[in-house]
């Protein structure tokens, strides 16, 4: 049996940390055990996990003195009961899970990077810090880099990261809980006040400059002087009406009623059961969750040139530049006036896509090799 401790830097229900959940909830349970300990808080996922009977720890590490004393509380769980495998998911975690595991002599330490953009324009100064920091240990701490794209692996190798050391596995995605769903799809449409004459386009992504709400919200006003019928439905932490910084942004734009805003949602599949187009307007991205469980829905996407999104898509929906409002309007509105026959095509073949390259079994399989693989080392 081979155990497993997952450090995460917190539990909130964004890419990596469901992928984590995905993950640990699916790995052979006769071969491999698992835990997660956050370096946060339990967040929206911790008690998924523990319903899910993975335990769980939440250090609280914050910005005062009382961080340290959460480190070596870590280091203090490492010696006691020493895991096979350390595996961190994110830059805050990879530095300090790597090196208080490092600390605690346990060596075989896998790093989790599931971010391509390493630029000053969309990251803060402490998370580039980090990742240098995690670039110039990357020779001496961790036993794999595991990256989540191609993109995001050739943005951490021109970083610094130790290029021979990386290893490629890209997310996965769940085809029976991510599936088209008719029943869900009119329950979800009748709890937005839409119809089926209403054409839904659905954005999920928290709200941060990285997800480019502006341009999804600019080609939105586009859309709807063309269909009327439109209907723009938004998800993702951050995305309400109470948060003041968002309401200002929407502001800008003439959306009227046809907006709804639906924070973070615990269901996901329901939400991209009913779109008829789902977009990513990112400025980057590595691998796209988001995306890919839209496609597993049946929907067709139109996402921007960035990180593995093209890749993801192939050619079941349509890339166009990042940034660029009306190439993305001009690429929905294709999708729309093309009507339900040709949605519905896209659609089959955007979920056969998902089912034949990037199911999650897979993904796990190759989890499983690579910690399997370790232990003959």
């Amino acid at each position: 049996m081979i155990r497993i401790v997952h450090v995460i830097t917190g539990l909130a229900a964004d890419g990596a940390e469901r992928m984590m959940l995905n993950l640990v909830t699916r790995m052979d349970s006769e071969r491999f055990t698992n835990e997660v300990i956050s370096l946060s808080t339990l967040g929206d996922l911790g008690t998924k996990l523990q319903a899910a009977g993975i335990p769980v720890r939440a250090l609280g590490l914050s910005k005062n003195p009382a961080t340290f004393a959460a480190l070596l509380r870590m280091r203090r769980l490492f010696r006691q009961s020493p895991p096979d495998v350390v595996q961190t998911w994110m830059y805050h975690a990879d530095l300090m899970g790597g090196v208080i595991a490092q600390w605690a002599g346990l060596h075989r330490v896998f790093w989790g990077i599931h971010h391509s953009n390493l630029g000053f324009a969309t990251n803060k100064f402490l998370t580039l810090a980090t990742a240098k920091t995690c670039a110039l240990l990357s020779g001496a701490v961790p036993l794999r880099i595991v990256c989540c794209s191609e993109a995001a692996r050739e943005a951490h190798t021109a970083f610094g990261y130790q290029d021979a050391k990386t290893e490629l596995i890209p997310n996965g995605f769940d085809t029976e809980l991510f599936r088209p769903d008719a029943q869900a799809r009119k329950a979800m449409r009748d709890e937005l006040g839409a119809s089926e004459e209403d054409q839904l386009v659905g954005l999920a992504a928290r709200f941060h400059p990285d997800k480019d709400h502006g341009s999804f919200l600019k080609a939105a006003e586009t859309l709807l002087a063309q269909h009327p019928n439109a209907l723009f439905v938004l998800c993702g932490r951050g995305v309400h009406w109470r948060n003041p910084d968002f309401t200002l942004l929407l502001r800008q734009f003439e959306l009227r009623d046809r907006v709804r805003l639906l924070d973070a949602i615990p269901n996901a599949q329901r939400f991209f059961a009913a779109m008829d187009v789902v977009v990513s307007s990112s400025r980057t991205e590595a691998f796209p969750l988001a995306v890919g469980e839209s496609m597993a829905c049946g929907v067709p996407c139109v996402v921007t040139n960035v990180g593995d999104s093209a890749l993801l898509v192939g050619a079941t929906g349509i890339t166009v530049p990042s940034g660029d409002s009306a190439a993305l309007a001009a690429a929905v509105e294709k999708l729309l006036a093309g009507g339900p026959t040709l949605r519905n095509d896209l659609g089959a073949a955007a979920r056969r896509r998902i089912q034949e390259r990037f199911s999650l079994d897979s993904v796990v399989a190759h989890y499983q090799e690579l910690y399997t693989r370790a232990m003959l080392n």
